[in-house]
């Protein structure tokens, strides 16, 4: 359900998309927004929101556009290489990351410019879908926050709950009926206005950081009626990969090589 009317063009790849998303999305889920007009009407800002499923980011895309906002995503590279997909993905003004390499720098920039330009970034601060045990999130990524005390903007913290239960967490599969409940709680701004003008060094980066995921997880909390741990899950000091499935079955050293 449209709650806001766009102010910006938006272009065929969201035209396209939304006809087919949408009534996917709605066959299968069952939509909860709260608090989506929190999110400015116009103008740049960072939305940062908790990361439960690969699905993730259609559900996101499906709440910002109902309210109005055209939602632009930093995603891995790997996306972008076929032909269709890769395609379509520029055409709706997404960014390649390339993760642990010099060209993460570019997309930065091209955030910093996005935002500049008066466009909405959705970012998901943990870097990919938590590694917390019980879903909750986990220690942030300073990117979000890098954005942030660059350019001044809001930066709007959003729990959600649900999706998990959609396509679970490094599941190929979903389960898509009966429809799932998928809840979006959307809190006011976080208030970074002490640190923009103090360098950008490490102290910072993390306070900052620490701010957003603390709101995100208040949401969450509420969400869940449940208490969040006190320390969130950090996967450096568990040694859990923060890349592909942390669950996928070891490959044996006999097995050969796929492709």
């Amino acid at each position: 359900m449209r709650v806001r009317e766009f102010q910006e063009p938006r272009g065929w790849a969201f035209i396209v998309g939304a006809m087919i998303l949408k009534p996917l999305f709605l066959l299968t889920t069952k939509p909860r927004w709260v608090g989506g007009t929190k999110i400015p009407a116009t103008g740049g800002c960072v939305v940062v929101m908790n990361h439960v499923s690969h699905v993730d980011p259609l559900t996101a895309a499906h709440f910002c556009y109902d309210h109005g906002r055209l939602p632009r995503y930093l995603a891995k590279s790997g996306l972008f290489k076929g032909r269709v997909l890769g395609y379509f993905m520029r055409a709706a003004g997404q960014i390649p990351v390339e993760r642990a390499s010099v060209t993460a720098v570019g997309a930065y920039d091209a955030a910093v410019a996005a935002v500049r330009a008066g466009e909405c970034i959705v970012v998901y601060p943990e870097g990919t879908i938590t590694r917390d045990p019980d879903l909750w999130p986990m220690k942030g990524k300073s990117g979000a926050a890098r954005i942030a005390l660059e350019t001044g903007c809001p930066v709007i913290p959003v729990g959600q709950w649900g999706a998990q239960a959609l396509l679970a967490p490094y599941a190929r599969k979903p389960d898509l009926f009966p429809r799932k409940p998928i809840h979006i709680v959307v809190g006011d701004p976080v208030d970074l206005s002490d640190l923009v003008d103090r360098p950008r060094d490490a102290a910072v980066l993390d306070e900052a950081t620490g701010r957003i995921m603390a709101a995100i997880t208040g949401i969450v909390e509420a969400l869940r009626h449940e208490k969040a741990p006190a320390e969130r899950f950090d996967p450096r000091k568990a040694g859990v990969s923060e890349i592909g499935n942390p669950h996928a079955r070891p490959r044996k050293s006999n097995e050969k090589e796929s492709g």
